[in-house]
């Protein structure tokens, strides 16, 4: 099957169902005004985050192989990446957090492709390839940070979601495309925000994934270090933002130190953060992760676990005690007075597994209409099923051709005739088959004989719950891609001439061509055709100035009539310390 991507030794292990979020790197759509955005929003980068950042990134642009001078293609980018045990791959835009985190748990980093248009230069709600590719990318040279990173992608993709997050995630990949395009009406924009803004105030109890995706945001995204009075930034939505990563330094910005509690703190990707979090060193991102995952539902399971599966609505897996797990989306349980799950239910295909492998016979084309267990140990006997030897079983007459019936504690009955059992290669018995089934709780029929045969599964607790199946081979489609693509931007011929001359600049430069004519000759179409650009008065003035050609005093007074708008002020004020003003 062919792929979206250069397979290496990192993305040739990736599963394939996340194959469909990998699109083609559109690098022929990069224009040449994106190109001097890139170069403009790297020089500053370097020159000021040598200043303000971790020690790591500056070291790690050179070690991933980062140009300043050019949008990075996903080809180069791998073959250096391969060398620290990461790949690159390129996706629409937002992808689902759980997605998301799988990519990571593979060592690979998912790279948004778009391009942030010049209007949002210093800080887009969008994730680009400047955030992602010049943000991420040069952190994880750092060793210890990458293993955070892989771990917290293991651990994050396993984090049990609300059904509301989904919305969620459709309503800010919504609003962060439409404000990004110059081209979208601003009605719909403040729809947008507006949407997001009500499921923000009410998402009710946070999930796992909401609680996983604020530590990610605090770290990954937002994240200083060091001490709280003089913090250095390794976050890459700090990094890749001009306008954030010195904002964050100001004492208005309230620094924190990092902990658990940060899993209860929301953020909005629409605005600048109000405050922030710093860790002493790297080791304890990982401190608090470990904190977080003790209290997911993976490791503690029990009925919050159950319950929790319930509310996504979405594929989930249950572990019992015996080790066999139960795949699907689970939308019933029974509890006894003591809050033990007694019997649970899933509804559709479903599919069971032992140590992440589907059982032979148990896949989605046995159990398609769901399936349902007893969980807990017999009334009257001590010993669970699970612990009983082949000889236990025999003196209880649980053998084959028997027909018994079983009464839980929690007082489910089971009565029919035992087909077999299945069991680990330990010898542990992981579930037991019958014909002639009625399964009851009270006086309520759970399964009953003409349903055919009834699977039940041994196991005295949940000992663990999970977003996703045990098997990611046992069902077809994982994930869904959103319908919601980003806008392609539609370009008028005047602004494709302005493009024309941007390139021209940048082959003059790369070339080293320029002559006092040529840059006169693109100064005066600027003047007259395009007189509110500010970059490419800039490059020009860059290209002058290194030659010393006299036009760069018409063209440095251009700049400061420019920075008479509000909007280019710091912009060029910044540019212009960087050609040495």
């Amino acid at each position: 099957m062919k792929t979206n991507f250069q397979s290496n030794e990192v993305t040739k292990k990736l599963p394939k169902h996340l194959h469909k979020f990998v699109v083609k790197q559109p690098y022929h759509e990069y224009t040449a005004q994106n190109q001097a955005v890139w170069r403009y929003v790297m020089r500053m980068n370097v020159d000021y985050l040598s200043k303000v950042a971790h020690e790591s990134y500056i070291f790690g642009l050179e070690k991933t192989g980062i140009s300043i001078e050019t949008i990075p293609y996903m080809e180069g980018m791998n073959r250096i990446l391969k060398d620290i045990g990461w790949a690159a791959v390129s996706v629409d835009g937002f992808i689902p957090p759980n997605a998301f985190m799988e990519f990571q748990a593979y060592n690979v980093l998912v790279i948004a492709s778009d391009m942030r248009t010049i209007n949002h230069i210093e800080y887009t709600p969008a994730p680009d390839i400047i955030h992602e590719a010049a943000g991420h990318a040069p952190i994880i040279a750092n060793p210890e940070y990458a293993e955070y990173l892989r771990r917290f992608g293991e651990i994050g993709s396993k984090a049990i979601s609300s059904s509301k997050d989904y919305e969620m995630y459709e309503a800010i990949r919504l609003l962060s495309i439409l404000k990004e395009n110059p081209n979208a009406i601003e009605k719909e924009v403040s729809e947008a925000q507006q949407k997001v803004e009500f499921l923000q105030d009410n998402m009710g109890e946070l999930s796992e994934m909401a609680q996983i995706r604020n530590l990610h945001w605090w770290t990954v995204e937002y994240g200083l270090i060091g001490d709280l009075e003089n913090p250095k930034i390794y976050g890459a939505g700090l990094l890749s933002s001009i306008g954030e990563s010195a904002w964050c330094m100001q004492e208005e910005v309230k620094k924190t130190p990092y902990s658990i509690e940060a899993a209860n703190v929301n953020f909005d990707i629409t605005k600048p953060q109000p405050q922030l979090f710093v860790i002493p060193n790297f080791a304890h991102l990982s401190l608090v992760l470990e904190q977080f995952a003790n209290k997911m539902a993976i490791r503690k399971g029990g009925l919050k676990g159950v319950r929790k599966l319930i509310n996504s609505e979405n594929l989930g897996t249950i572990e019992l005690s015996t080790g066999i797990q139960i795949s699907g989306v689970f939308t019933d349980v029974i509890s006894d007075e003591n809050d033990n799950p007694i019997y649970v239910k899933t509804t559709g295909k479903t599919a069971l597994s032992n140590r992440d492998k589907e059982l032979i016979g148990h896949g989605i084309e046995k159990h398609t209409d769901g399936f349902g267990s007893p969980i807990g140990k017999l009334k009257g006997i001590n010993l669970p099923i699970e612990d009983m030897s082949p000889r236990d079983l025999d003196a209880y007459e649980i053998y084959e051709g028997k027909q018994i019936m079983l009464e839980f504690e929690g007082g489910i009955k089971v009565i029919g005739d035992v087909i077999t059992g299945t069991r680990d290669l330990s010898g542990r018995i992981l579930l037991i088959s019958f014909k002639n089934c009625t399964v009851t709780h009270g006086d309520t029929i759970l399964f009953e004989p003409e349903w055919g045969i009834y699977d039940m599964a041994i196991g005295k607790e949940v000992i663990s719950a999970y977003s996703g199946p045990a098997d990611l081979n046992s069902f077809e489609d994982l994930g869904k891609v959103s319908e919601t693509k980003t806008h392609k931007i539609s370009y008028t011929n005047q602004e494709k001439e302005l493009y024309n001359l941007y390139a021209e600049v940048r082959r003059i430069r790369e070339e080293n061509i320029a002559t006092e004519e040529k840059i006169i000759a693109i100064f005066n179409q600027l003047k007259i055709n395009f007189s509110s650009d500010w970059l490419l008065n800039l490059e020009l003035y860059e290209l002058a100035l290194q030659n010393n050609f006299s036009i760069q005093n018409e063209i440095l007074k251009q700049l400061e009539k420019l920075k008479c708008n509000k909007s280019y002020t710091k912009l060029i004020e910044n540019g212009l310390v960087l050609c040495g003003i």
